[in-house]
Order: C-alpha cells, then sequence, then structure tokens
C-alpha cells in the first residue's frame, strides 16, 4: 500500500488523480508524517525543476556553427527537397481531384494542359509564398539594430 501512495504522489502534485484518488492520498497524508514530508520535498523539487532553463549559446558560437559550408548546404538541400516533396505530393492531389478532366475525351487537350500548368504553378507559387512567409517570420527585424 504505500508504495501505491508513493506512485500516486506525482498524480497528486500534478493534479492528475480522480476525486476519489486524491481523497484517498489526502487520507492517506493525514495519516503518514513520512509520506507528508516526502510530498513537501517532491513539491521543492518540482519547484526548482519548473524555473529550469537550458543556457543559451553565445551569438559568436552560433555565428561560427553557421560559418561552415556543410552547414549552409545542409539547410539549403533540406529546404530543396522539402519544397521538392510538397511540390510533388500537391501535385499528385491535384491530379486526383481533376482525375474526371483528364478521363473525359471530349474535353480538348489545350484546355487539360493549360489547367494542368495553371494548378502546377499554383502549388508551385504556394510552396514559395509559405517558404517566404516562414524565412520572414524566423528573422529578427532589428536584428542590425541590436548589436
Amino acid at each position: 500500500m504505500v508504495k501505491n501512495r508513493r506512485e500516486m504522489l506525482a498524480g497528486y502534485v500534478d493534479g492528475e488523480l480522480s476525486d476519489e484518488e486524491r481523497q484517498a492520498f489526502e487520507a492517506a497524508l493525514a495519516q503518514d508524517p513520512e509520506l507528508r514530508a516526502e510530498l513537501e520535498e517532491f513539491k521543492r523539487l518540482q519547484e526548482v525543476t519548473g524555473v529550469m532553463q537550458y543556457a543559451d549559446l553565445p551569438d559568436e558560437v552560433w555565428d561560427n556553427y553557421w560559418q561552415s559550408i556543410y552547414r549552409k548546404t545542409e539547410r539549403g538541400f533540406g529546404w530543396i527537397l522539402l519544397s521538392l516533396g510538397a511540390i510533388i505530393l500537391l501535385c499528385f492531389g491535384l491530379y486526383e481531384v481533376m482525375r474526371e478532366l483528364y478521363v473525359d475525351s471530349q474535353i480538348p487537350l489545350w484546355v487539360k494542359i493549360g489547367v494542368t500548368a495553371g494548378g502546377v504553378g499554383f502549388i508551385i507559387l504556394l510552396v514559395s509564398y509559405i517558404r517566404e512567409r516562414l524565412f520572414a517570420y524566423n528573422r529578427t527585424r532589428y536584428k542590425e539594430v541590436i548589436k
């Protein structure tokens, strides 16, 4: 039973116990001073770990990191593959949506080519626009002024 109460300690502090479990645990707390002491220790530990943060690296370290040709190439290659994959998947989706258009033999070829070119162009522009927005969002506007 003691082991079960100690397992419930984390759930009690995090507020994850049901009303019935919480009441049973509080009754056990009233009877067991050792469990109360453990609860207070656990709360202090949670307070300390709740405010902990990873130390951020200095700007000089990041500047040196991004000077490497490998890092620059890796990021550019990743964006190319991501864009290409998005374009391929969106084109496939466009094809599936417009399958009836391609199957219908009464629609002229130039209409099919025009609709296809327009759809593919739209997809490429959409991917380009999303990349541009992500690029702009991840940049500090006043970077030159701050340094």
